[in-house]
């Protein structure tokens, strides 16, 4: 319900701005992006052709172009940034966290990049550094170095004078992070029991140090697993050494979630998930192309296999009328195996020690299903062509191509993981040719046997 709200939200606000921006009237459009929030001024934008979006963003407060740049794909953001002056996006960006920084910094250009990095301070230097030296999708390049810190010898109104002479706190802190001498991380005190403790109360007896912390290594996937098995709102980085080194919050963490979502949805279609929607021909092009040969090729594939049948399909041409049904159904069952495989190794619940027995949980609801589709398709093709055999080849093929998909989506996935291969991506295209050859195979090979023998 609320999806179809915000869905319904969007559409009202691009047709809102289309009309003015049609008839020329830049005030309302100018006040409609100015109250909203800068993801909703992201999706706005990623929904306009490049024309009416050059026009919008210039009426965009400068204050919040840097947060806007954030919530745009990849190709949005670089034509954005090609059309800004080296001043703006240097303003743009310099009041953004650490974190969000780090995202940001590699599209800037070099000398926009040096300005930057002329206006922050040595400790922010470092810090943005530091995290730009950890790789993409870790712990490491999630986090914001910039943690409030206290040490366990001190009394609860020591740490609430340190708070009141601070003026104010990161974004979603809801604890403070206990270190020793070393910056060691110790555990963490609840900001509520700050407040609700009196203040000769030592901090040593408050610490929380059930939560562990994050090893500055981990990945983006298995970051976002722990947040969403624990409810945390912000979790601590460390290093090797135990070394506090900043936090990651829960914005980036919701960042993470919605990232692996539209990879997913589009990876399985060999899409990208940043490519621009109104992106130009020639890049839609070579971004898609590759993956419509790999689709060519193993349809020629399932030709070929059909190739070799040619005499029975002369001989009995309702063969040709059920073929798609048996490739058809069979795919369906593969990608249905697929996604729960994919959905499972992203979130580590699939590894090889319980492959066997997701293999034999498939078969077993492949010979299941296969037995039940098989028998209702059989039923039909017999009312269809009066023929009991050919009713009995379809069904014995549906329930051999279940099986086969069942195979192939289990194992497939785990191949292409471990030839660090994404799933997602490459995972539709191979089973349904997997599925496709052994339906054509096993539909016109069982035809041969029983029909012309």
């Amino acid at each position: 319900m609320a999806e179809a709200v915000r869905h319904d939200k969007t559409a009202r606000q691009l047709r809102l701005l289309s009309d003015a921006l049609d008839s020329g009237r830049l005030g309302p459009v100018r006040r409609l992006v100015n109250t909203l929030a800068p993801a909703e001024i992201g999706n706005l934008l990623e929904s306009l052709p490049p024309g009416k979006r050059e026009v919008v963003w210039g009426l965009v407060d400068a204050e919040d172009d840097g947060e806007v740049l954030l919530h745009v794909g990849d190709e949005v953001r670089e034509s954005l940034i090609a059309d800004m002056d080296p001043d703006e996006l240097v303003a743009a960006v310099e009041d953004l966290d650490i974190d969000d920084l780090a995202d940001l910094v590699e599209d800037l250009p070099d000398t926009v990049i040096d300005e930057v990095l002329k206006s922050m301070d040595r400790e922010n230097r470092e810090r943005l550094e530091q995290v730009l030296s950890y790789p993409e999708d870790t712990a490491g390049r999630l986090m914001n170095p910039d943690v409030v810190t206290v040490r366990a010898d001190v009394n609860v109104d020591v740490v609430l004078r340190y708070l009141r002479l601070r003026g104010e706190l990161p974004d979603h802190t809801d604890h403070l992070y206990v270190v020793s001498r070393r910056h060691q991380y110790l555990g963490r005190v609840p900001l509520a029991a700050l407040v609700t403790h009196e203040d000769t109360t030592p901090i040593n007896r408050l610490i929380d140090d059930e939560q562990p912390a994050i090893d500055v290594g981990e990945s983006a996937q298995e970051v976002a697993r722990q947040f969403s098995d624990h409810d945390w709102v912000s979790a601590p980085v460390v290093d090797d050494n135990n070394i506090l080194l900043g936090r990651i919050t829960i914005d980036d963490v919701v960042d993470i979630i919605r990232e692996q979502a539209e990879h997913q949805a589009l990876g399985a279609a060999g899409l990208d998930e940043d490519e621009d929607l109104f992106s130009p021909v020639k890049r839609a092009v070579r971004g898609r192309v590759v993956w419509l040969g790999i689709n060519l090729f193993t349809a020629f594939m399932a030709a070929s296999v059909i190739g070799q049948f040619e005499v029975t399909l002369e001989k009995i041409v309702a063969l040709a009328v059920l073929m798609p049904i048996v490739a058809g159904i069979g795919g369906n069952a593969a990608v249905q195996v697929l996604t729960l495989m994919v959905r499972g190794l992203a979130l580590g619940q699939v590894g090889a020690s319980n492959a066997r027995i997701l293999l034999w949980k498939e078969l077993r609801v492949a010979l299941i299903n296969g037995v039940l589709i098989g028998g209702i398709v059989g039923v039909i093709a017999f009312v269809w062509f009066r023929s009991p055999m050919l009713s009995l080849v379809i069904a014995m093929a549906l329930v051999l191509n279940f099986c086969a998909a069942a195979t192939a989506g289990v194992l497939l996935p785990l191949l292409l993981k471990r030839m660090n291969i994404d799933p997602a991506v490459a995972g539709t295209v191979v089973v349904t040719a997997v599925t496709d050859v052994m339906g054509f195979f096993c539909f016109l090979g069982l035809a041969t046997l029983i029909l012309l023998h």
